[in-house]
């Protein structure tokens, strides 16, 4: 089976709002159901995970009622401490509903990320049902630096070699949660995504070529951006 698990979980403190930044509005619709939208959209997903913080489950339930009551696709799920720990949310109640499959799928895709497309998913499912592990990734248009100590420059990587990660980001589920288990706590305390399972022990990563309006909606001024973006579109 494919699923999908958006992961919702966080607070966004950084944007400043009263309400965690996935449920403000662009072109007049919380951005958590336009993510929601885009899986909708691709049937040959069979469940769509939602991975929320305990505190805000019934307000998604509302949200959902009020815009996609008919579609039995949708699973609320609490949110965990981090994405990993979400996510993790997400395979634990698949599991629990469907059993692990080997050839089970899941892409993991920010809440706050609205705008990723329809090639996009389907690459990652592509990808992910030939190599176990995937990312979506766009090239680096301006240098990057490295600073060991924030104010002079240590390092500067040919931009060639560098990419800007995206999500989704899409496993095959028994194979993510084996080399889960296999971590260290030291290696755990290195993730930063859920991509970074695979590559602290040294496993393959597939690229998968992403958007640069595949944005994630992180501060006010990316409000404002997907706002005039959602009305375009």
């Amino acid at each position: 089976m494919i699923f999908a698990g958006i992961v919702a979980g966080g607070t966004g403190t950084r944007m400043g709002a009263d309400i965690p930044k996935q449920f403000l509005k662009i072109g007049g619709k919380p951005i958590i159901m336009c993510t929601l939208e885009k899986f909708l959209d691709f049937r040959d997903i069979d469940r769509i995970y939602l991975g929320v913080h305990p505190d805000w489950v019934d307000f998604t339930k509302e949200l959902i009622e009020t815009y996609y009551l008919d579609d039995k696709r949708i699973v609320i799920v609490n949110g965990g401490q981090d994405r990993n720990s979400t996510v993790f949310n997400i395979i634990n109640s698949i599991i629990s509903e469907y059993g692990c499959n080997d050839d089970d799928i899941i892409l993991t895709h920010d809440g706050v990320r609205p705008f990723v497309t329809t090639e996009i998913i389907a690459e990652n499912i592509k990808t992910a049902q030939s190599y176990n592990a995937c990312g979506t990734f766009i090239s680096s248009v301006d240098t990057i630096i490295r600073s060991v100590d924030g104010k002079t420059v240590s390092d500067v990587p040919f931009r060639h070699e560098m990419f800007q990660a995206q999500t989704p980001q899409s496993f095959n589920i028994s194979r993510l949660r084996e080399v889960y288990a296999s971590l260290t706590d030291d290696e755990k305390s290195k993730l930063t995504d859920t991509c970074s399972i695979f590559t602290v022990k040294g496993l393959p990563v597939h690229i998968v070529k992403g958007d640069v309006l595949n944005m994630k909606i992180t501060t006010a001024n990316d409000l404002k951006i997907a706002d005039l973006l959602a009305h375009d579109m």
